[in-house]
């Protein structure tokens, strides 16, 4: 039975584009490497094992919420999860990335991608436990846009320009279509499943689309991002690391997919003032961020500062959803997190 407005989690109410009580925040990477807790609960297991183990993916996306309170969980995965289990054979190597020893180049390389069908059982009963564990606190899916998993096919692991990828793009269309047709499958498969478990949202990361120009991004990736949203059913918050130019494009995706404006909210990364952002995306669109990670080990009073900065600016728009520009760093100290928390939930409606 959906939650009435009295009831519903602060989060859902600033996706709708409407302002909680409570300003709500979660961070990025929550759940990683910045946790004493999650170093000890991943030590010796591989990460797409940590991902693929039930019971220690639920309990590795409980602990954030546990330790600083943040307003969402979000499931502990990674976006390459789905590629893994549709049967491709790709790795993440510790201190390098995801992997490829085999890259997707040609036309005869797409067609040789098994089908999109990724065996999703495990990450269904993750998100089940998980959402279990949570009570009232609503838990966000999440996966790696086409664009994004389309690059770490193409390049065989991470790239600093994607120049074959985006070359790939523009010489061969025909072959871009179909790997992006794969990957936004897979990509949808994906969120779906989480959101059928019990994901009461979704975040869709494009940790690669700022190497895009806006034209590039609304003629070869937008149209299957689109897809992979396309009935997921539950909010949605579109996000591309270094998208400044592209928040347009990322706001025009999420209302195309869902056929509402307040579909969900934008993510900002720490380059965009939120009132700035806002003001691009005319002022009627949720926006999540944008705290600067790098703030994180400043002195408390700067960051302190920052942090109502980020509050005074988010509220230009109809939403706000207090996040970090990108994920939290593994040098974040977590008591800075617990305490950006508190402050954000004290001051957050009173900036």
């Amino acid at each position: 039975m959906p939650s009435t407005p009295a009831d519903e989690p602060a989060l859902l109410t600033a996706l709708r584009g409407e302002r909680p009580a409570r300003t709500p925040v979660w961070f990025m990477r929550q759940a990683g490497r910045s946790l004493p807790e999650y170093r000890e609960a991943r030590a010796g297991i591989a990460m797409l094992d940590a991902c693929l183990d039930p019971a220690l993916a639920a309990e590795l996306t409980l602990q954030p919420v546990r330790r600083h309170g943040v307003d969402a969980a979000v499931f502990f995965s990674d976006i390459v999860v789905p590629v893994r289990q549709a049967g491709v054979p790709i790795d993440i190597r510790p201190g390098v990335g995801p992997v490829l020893d085999t890259p997707v180049r040609t036309v005869d390389d797409v067609a040789a991608l098994p089908a999109p069908d990724p065996d999703l059982a495990a990450v269904a009963e993750g998100v089940r436990t998980a959402v279990a564990g949570l009570g009232g606190t609503p838990l966000l899916g999440f996966a790696g846009a086409p664009f994004t998993l389309a690059c770490y096919l193409v390049e065989g692991g991470p790239s600093k320009d994607h120049l074959r990828t985006r070359t790939l793009m523009h010489a061969d269309p025909s072959t871009w279509q179909a790997l992006m047709a794969w990957a936004a499958d897979v990509t949808g498969a994906f969120l779906r499943a989480q959101v059928a478990a019990g994901a009461a949202a979704v975040q869709l990361f494009d940790s690669w689309a700022g190497v895009l120009s806006a034209a590039d991004y609304r003629a070869h990736v937008a149209p299957w991002s689109r897809r992979a949203l396309a009935g997921v059913g539950v909010p949605a918050v579109h996000f591309a690391a270094q998208g400044g130019e592209l928040l347009t494009e990322l706001r025009d995706v999420l209302i195309d997919a869902a056929g509402d404006a307040a579909a969900g909210a934008v993510g900002i990364d720490h380059r965009v003032p939120l009132d700035e952002a806002s003001r691009r995306l005319g002022g009627r669109t949720p926006v999540q961020g944008n705290i600067d990670p790098a703030m994180l080990a400043a002195p408390w009073p700067v960051l302190a500062e920052h942090v109502r900065d980020v509050l005074r600016r988010g509220r230009a728009a109809p939403g706000h959803v207090v996040n970090l520009g990108h994920g939290v760093p593994p040098t974040a100290d977590p008591d800075v997190l617990s305490a950006i928390v508190r402050l954000v939930h004290q001051e957050g409606e009173q900036v």
